[in-house]
């Protein structure tokens, strides 16, 4: 089993690029309404579910499901983006460049013993960037 997380955005494109500079993954579809975000170690295909990180949609976007929420509903609340990385500092330092909204700075989670760092992503939804569990213990 994967999960397949979508999310919605106001502009796919440049949420696309947001991601792709803050994670390092890479854009699996492309397009105005609809993009896929992989992780290039280990993108095997364009449709292929290995490596899949995120899947980004245009709010007003119908295709073939009709619409997939109300944009004047508040975006994200109780949803966390939670995405552990080896590259934990490296992160950090793209997301300070992306000038992108900090909620929470670097800290150590103890229960996990991993640092994580809360930030917003373009629409709001709250992003977790955690590093591998125990790697926060001395």
């Amino acid at each position: 089993m994967r999960s397949q997380l979508l999310v919605l955005c106001r502009d796919v494109p440049a949420s696309s690029r947001w991601y792709q500079k803050l994670l390092g993954c890479v854009g699996g579809h492309g397009g105005t309404e609809y993009e896929r975000l992989w992780d290039p170690r280990h993108h095997t295909s364009k449709w292929g579910s290995d490596g899949l990180i995120l899947q980004l949609h245009d709010w007003n976007a119908d295709h073939h499901h009709g619409p997939l929420g109300d944009i004047d509903k508040p975006i994200g609340n109780g949803i966390l983006l939670w995405f552990e990385v080896d590259d934990f500092d490296e992160v950090v330092l793209r997301a300070r460049d992306l000038e992108a909204h900090v909620v929470r700075d670097v800290h150590v989670n103890p229960n996990a013993g991993h640092r994580e760092f809360w930030i917003r992503d373009l629409d709001g939804y709250m992003v977790v960037i955690a590093s591998p569990d125990g790697e926060g213990i001395a």
